[in-house]
Parts: C-alpha cells; sequence; structure tokens
C-alpha cells in the first residue's frame, strides 16, 4: 500500500526509536522531565516565544488556547473552512463555552483586515464581544496553502487594534516557512500563541507544540492538566520531538513529490488536480461516474490510499514514508485503478 491519505501516517524511523529508548525522563507533571523541558526551550526559541508546551495533539494544543485566551460565552473568529470549525468536535463550545463566528475567508483562507473588523463586537450589556481570532497556515482544507506573513499580519493587527487575542494553529507551520522561504518567525511574531505539530510532516510519533508569552504557558499548563493532558515520564516521546525538529529540511522534498504527484494525476482522464503549494494534492472527481466514496475503494483496490475531502474531491498527502518511486508508481496505480 502507497499510503497517501495524511502525513499523519509517518512512522519513526530507527533514530527516533533509539531517541525513545534512552531518554532521560523524569515527571513532567512537576516539570522534572529534562527531555520535555528541553523540547520546551527549543519550540519556544524557534518561534519566537518566551515558553512553550508539550501536548498531546494539535487539537489539544488549540482547545488549551481558547480556553487560556477567552472568557466564558466571548465570541471567536475563525474561518468556516478552519480545522478548529471543521474537525476538533465543537471543542470551542465544549470546553470553552465559546461561541464561533464563521467567516468565509476567501480562497486564501484567511480573512482581511475589513473582514476581521467588521466581524469583531464590542462587550456590552448585550454582547459578550470577540475574545479570539483564530487563523491556521498551512490551511488544510483549502488544499494545504501557504498563506503569507503579509496576510497574518493585517489580518492579526486588525484583531489586535481591537484587544482581541490571536492564535496561529500553525500545525503545518513548517511546510508554509518551506514553501514561502521565509524564516518561521516571519509567521509566528503576528500570532500572540501558536501550535505546531511534531508528528505529520517531521515524522514524530506523537505530540504537538503550544507556544506564548510565560504567562500564556502558565496559564495553559493548568488548563492541558485539567484537559487530561498532563503527562508523566513524557521524555520517551518527547526526545523524538526534539529529532522531528531536526527535519523541516526535508519537508521540500515532499512539496516536489506532491508536484509530481499533481503532474500525474492531472493527465489521468476524468480528474481535474489543483497545482499544490506544499504537501497536499486535491483532485476532483466530478467527472467520473462515480462518487468520492467508490472512487476512494477503487484506489484502495488497486493499492493507494487517499482521503475523501469533499462531495466531489479526495486529497493525497505526500509525506517523508513515501518517495519519489511510492509517487510515480501510486500514478500508474490510480491509471490503473479509474481506467
Amino acid at each position: 500500500m502507497i499510503d497517501l491519505r495524511s502525513d499523519t501516517v509517518t512512522t519513526p524511523d530507527e533514530e527516533m526509536r533509539e531517541a525513545a529508548r534512552n531518554a532521560d525522563i523524569g515527571d513532567d507533571v512537576y516539570g522534572e522531565d529534562p527531555t520535555v523541558n528541553e523540547l520546551e526551550d527549543r519550540a519556544a526559541e524557534l518561534v519566537n516565544k518566551e515558553a512553550a508546551l508539550y501536548v498531546p495533539s494539535g487539537t489539544m494544543g488549540n482547545q488549551i488556547a481558547a480556553r487560556v485566551h477567552t472568557d466564558r460565552g466571548q465570541e471567536v473568529l475563525a474561518d468556516r473552512k478552519s480545522h478548529v470549525v471543521k474537525y476538533e468536535l465543537g471543542g470551542f463550545a465544549q470546553h470553552a463555552d465559546l461561541q464561533v463566528r464563521m467567516l468565509d475567508a476567501g480562497p486564501r483562507g484567511v480573512p482581511t483586515a475589513e473582514r476581521v473588523a467588521s466581524a469583531c463586537v464590542e462587550e456590552d450589556l448585550h454582547r459578550p464581544g470577540t475574545g479570539l481570532l483564530c487563523l491556521e497556515n498551512t490551511h488544510n482544507a483549502r488544499g494545504g496553502l501557504a498563506i503569507s506573513p503579509e496576510r497574518i499580519e493585517r489580518a492579526a493587527e486588525a484583531a489586535r487594534e481591537r484587544d482581541v487575542a490571536v492564535h496561529l494553529d500553525g500545525a503545518r507551520v513548517f511546510n508554509a516557512v518551506t514553501a514561502l522561504e521565509v524564516p518561521t518567525t516571519a509567521i509566528t511574531d503576528h500570532a500572540d500563541s501558536v501550535m505546531f505539530c511534531l508528528s505529520k510532516g517531521l515524522g514524530a510519533p506523537v505530540g504537538s507544540m503550544l507556544a506564548g508569552s510565560a504567562e500564556f504557558v502558565e496559564r495553559a499548563r493548568r488548563v492541558r492538566k485539567l484537559f487530561g493532558g498532563g503527562m508523566r515520564q513524557a521524555g520517551i516521546i518527547a526526545n523524538p520531538g526534539l529529532c522531528a525538529l531536526e527535519n523541516v529540511s526535508d519537508l521540500e522534498a515532499d512539496h516536489e513529490n506532491a508536484r509530481v504527484l499533481a503532474d500525474g494525476l492531472d493527465g489521468i482522464g476524468g480528474l481535474e488536480v489543483a497545482e499544490p503549494e506544499t504537501n497536499i494534492v486535491i483532485a476532483d472527481v466530478s467527472e467520473l461516474a462515480s462518487d468520492v466514496e467508490s472512487v476512494i475503494d477503487r484506489l484502495r483496490e488497486n493499492e493507494v490510499g487517499a482521503t475523501p475531502f469533499g462531495p466531489t474531491t479526495i486529497r493525497f498527502c505526500t509525506h517523508r514514508s513515501v518517495t519519489r518511486d511510492d509517487i510515480e508508481r501510486a500514478v500508474g496505480r490510480v491509471t490503473q485503478a479509474l481506467a
């Protein structure tokens, strides 16, 4: 099986397995795990924040950020196709008692400064006010788009002018900085808090980082405990995370494989494929006389994994566990599956 369903299917390499086996460990809830402490320090430095917190998942990181930044009942602004809206089980309502004001942020997935300004609500006798703006980079549901620092900056500045905090869901932010050829801080400096994944393209088996001010992270640590995310001898999984931070330079290979895949798929009758910006390839199958699920089944029968991504679209995702040869074989198998 050439598994292109997601970059979450990567498995740890031998270096990561050895790192896990040899990790220095302690009780992280007491702040005594030296490997976790090192990982948090390095992550904070990487995104230019005062502190960082190791969390089990990106979703938990986003949910903690929302709980810390807001007061119950406030509104949070987010693109209607953002991960926090589509894929986190209504967590903002369940965990933080927030109302979500969904914005149609347009094809690039980031609202304009004018859109942010018009959507923000001031607190008064009748309204709770806007407490948080959530941005996403890369933008998963819009095709792995690498959002420019300028777009992030304009939206964030409009929020800050209204005393609204800004959180960046940067699960794949290193894909964005790789594609745009900019420093990580060119994107992360505009947010009050940043979440990024150590898994996905970086290849760690588990874990994400949530970074912000020292005060923010101190409060976030308490919320992590509340959400059941307090881990004990977590250095065993944090040490592979330290290895993952060394894999950012490998992401360009994933992007190049995505371009090769897109070019190959676009030559198959019945598929319309958008040019990828990072490691996500979206194919429209509406010209085929088949629904999305039946197309996925045919691909699976031919040993290619893909993901349903809309009424007429499917997603392929390149990652460090697939090679250029795998990509070329995948194109042949898709051709055979759809013949």
